[in-house]
């Protein structure tokens, strides 16, 4: 029996710091469970542009598509604003995306009991919040042909091109609909079938595909209103499934409902490989954040409940990903927290590296 593989992606800013957190993590599950992980290591984002001068090499790329999973810290900086858009980090990220086909992206908003004054809305309206936004990842405005800057009666044009297929619908939705069996069997469907044509397909086919899982109570809004009820009132949504620009900024603004978007994590899952499992790559919502970057501030949670996702999703390991989820939940009770969940009453937050101790720690008592 062959050991499970993860290729590791650091990326840029604090990426590597949060990723040697989560190889705490992995060291453990040798230690304690007994699962010895063959992890690689490889660069993207502006790390791979510095050596081999584009975001992610062909490589790398190749790598990704024969692991079990990928685990992909964060990419981008400003030193790299001025490179053309062909190459700039966030190019290696979508690349991975597309290449390895993961359509379905995979973003729980939780929001833990230690954490719920922290919120930027009052406690009752998100204690206890637990949703998940499914956002298709592959396709939409973000992929649309044809695209670019070119120049009519003088004067400069963008263009971006909203596309669906009904097959890219139908595959999101379905990951989604059983997702929602798994959970309490609600699912809202946001589009804006109101002023977009692609927003019309996708209701119709979210409405056929739904025949297919009669025991969930299927929804529809549109996804501006959506964006007001997820502040207005979040706990109406178990699941909730939407497009790729949508879904981009949806789950951000589902992210700051739980305080601090070093706190999320993040699946993306694609085509089965012959193993049966979807290929996967698992990363934190967060970004590079430059502003911190080598001072020991960053939260390395996001990270390492992306590796418990990726135990959960990837390898079958259901049973240590709760663990990992319950270690990171018993941390934040005792009052740990690092600079980014600082409350207004102040305190001495702890480092990237004491938080990552200290959920090893929570994991071995």
């Amino acid at each position: 029996m062959t050991n499970p593989s993860l290729l590791i992606l650091a990326g840029d800013g604090i990426g590597p710091e949060v990723m040697a957190e989560v190889k705490k993590v992995i060291a453990w599950m040798d230690t304690a469970k007994g699962v010895t992980f063959d992890v690689s290591e490889d660069l993207v984002g502006g790390a791979a542009y510095d050596k081999h001068g584009v975001p992610l090499s062909d490589a790398t790329m190749a790598a990704a598509q024969e692991v079990d999973a990928v685990l992909l810290g964060a990419v981008g900086g400003p030193a790299y604003d001025d490179l053309d858009f062909s190459v700039k980090p966030e190019r290696g990220l979508l690349r991975l995306r597309k290449e390895m086909d993961l359509f379905a992206n995979l973003r729980p908003a939780q929001c833990f009991d230690a954490l719920a004054d922290f919120s930027s809305l009052k406690k009752d309206i998100v204690a206890g919040l637990d949703i998940m936004i499914v956002r298709e990842l592959t396709s939409g405005v973000y992929f649309g042909e044809p695209r670019g800057i070119h120049t009519e009666d003088n004067m400069r044009v963008g263009i971006n091109t909203q596309r669906y297929t009904e097959a890219e619908i139908e595959r999101g939705a379905r990951a989604a609909f059983e997702l929602a069996m798994k959970r309490d069997k609600r699912l809202c469907s946001m589009e804006k079938a109101n002023v977009m044509e692609s927003g019309i397909l996708w209701r119709d086919v979210v409405t056929e595909v739904h025949a297919d899982y009669p025991e969930v109570e299927l929804s529809h809004m549109y996804a501006d209103n959506g964006a007001m009820q997820l502040v207005r009132a979040p706990k109406q949504f178990d699941v909730i499934y939407t497009d790729n620009l949508f879904g981009d900024i949806l789950s951000d603004c589902a992210a700051m409902l739980t305080g601090s978007l070093g706190m999320l994590p993040s699946a993306s899952l694609g085509v089965p490989m012959a193993n049966g499992r979807p290929k996967a790559m698992y990363e934190p919502v967060h970004g590079s954040a430059p502003d911190i970057t080598g001072q020991g501030k960053a939260n390395p949670i996001a990270c390492i409940l992306s590796f418990a996702m990726a135990l959960r999703y990837s390898f079958d390991m259901g049973e240590a990903a709760t663990q990992v989820e319950a270690a990171v939940e018993k941390v934040l009770a005792d009052g740990a927290r690092t600079a980014d969940l600082m409350g207004p009453d102040g305190g001495t937050p702890i480092s990237t590296t004491d938080m990552g101790d200290a959920i090893i720690a929570a994991l071995n008592a």
